[in-house]
């Protein structure tokens, strides 16, 4: 399967993703634990179907110290017992947020109430920017068909 456009290699394309990778590093800079960043990220791509997001994501996860374990159970995390209180927090957000056309009233008042128990402002920005950038990457990706499979840890800088 080819990409239908090279995205990556367009001028355009390009400049637009050097202004959605900074405000990623911004995000993934916050205090936010690494951990939970890869984690949210991997299951926003998970729903929204994105392989190459989920393929790079599960990589530099695993790069970094993540069990297998874990992350064989990311989309089923509900009925994981790996998974810390924050960090299911995090991926609740991470649902309701990725599925926010799905759900009448967007995400519930009780799930942003627990993952405010968990992280400050500060982390909280963080992640609610991340769920947004890491979606935006899945529709580019996504409606791209951009291919998966073939990254690297750290291809990216």
């Amino acid at each position: 399967m080819d990409a239908r456009l090279d995205f990556f290699g367009n001028a355009l394309g390009a400049k637009v993703l050097r202004h959605i990778n900074s405000a990623g590093k911004a995000a993934s800079e916050s205090g936010l634990p690494h951990a939970t960043q890869e984690l949210v990220k991997i299951r926003a791509s998970q729903i929204n179907g994105c392989g190459f997001c989920t393929d790079m994501h599960t990589k530099d996860a695993a790069h970094a110290g993540e069990t297998a374990q874990r992350l064989h159970l990311v989309a089923a995390w509900r009925e994981a017992t790996v998974f810390t209180e924050a960090e299911r927090a995090a991926l609740e957000l991470t649902e309701q947020g990725t599925r926010i056309a799905d759900a009448a009233g967007g995400v519930t008042d009780e799930a942003w109430a627990d993952a405010a128990k968990h992280y400050d402002e500060d982390q909280l920005v963080a992640l609610v920017s991340l769920i947004a950038v890491i979606n935006t990457y899945n529709r580019i990706n996504v409606i791209n068909q951009q291919p998966a499979g073939d990254y690297r840890p750290g291809q990216f800088g």
